[in-house]
């Protein structure tokens, strides 16, 4: 019975993964970029402190992402267009994605520019 639960708890995330990768551009666009990055981190041999802040980076992007899905989608729910609180709720939580996807590109930045660097010495 627990692993009936579990199982459906899991179905569940994995849903809402597709949802946002299929109805989100902005989700899609950063997963490419997650995708990309990773790749340079089995290219590059990162430090291990390096490669834990570079996933915790990709992390909080996506992650910050499907909580602004979901609070759109909640906002619209309680009262589509009707209350100017729903775009102010909404232009918030876009600018937290972006305050975190600006704050991963400098962090990015500073952890991938020195092996670059270093290719073209």
């Amino acid at each position: 019975m627990i692993f009936g639960r579990l199982k459906q708890s899991f179905s569940d995330a994995f849903n809402g993964l597709k949802y946002a990768f299929q109805n989100e551009q902005n989700f899609r666009v950063q997963t490419v970029v997650a995708t990309i990055v990773l790749i340079l981190m089995v290219v590059f041999p990162l430090k291990q402190w390096e490669t834990i802040l570079i996933v915790m980076m990709i992390l909080v992007v996506l992650v910050t992402e499907l909580l602004n899905t979901a609070l759109e989608r909640f906002t619209d729910l309680l009262k589509p267009r009707l209350h100017h609180y729903v775009k102010v709720v909404k232009d918030v939580m876009a600018g937290a994605v972006l305050l975190t996807s600006l704050g991963a590109v400098i962090i990015g930045v500073f952890v991938f520019l020195p092996y670059f660097i270093e290719i073209f010495k």
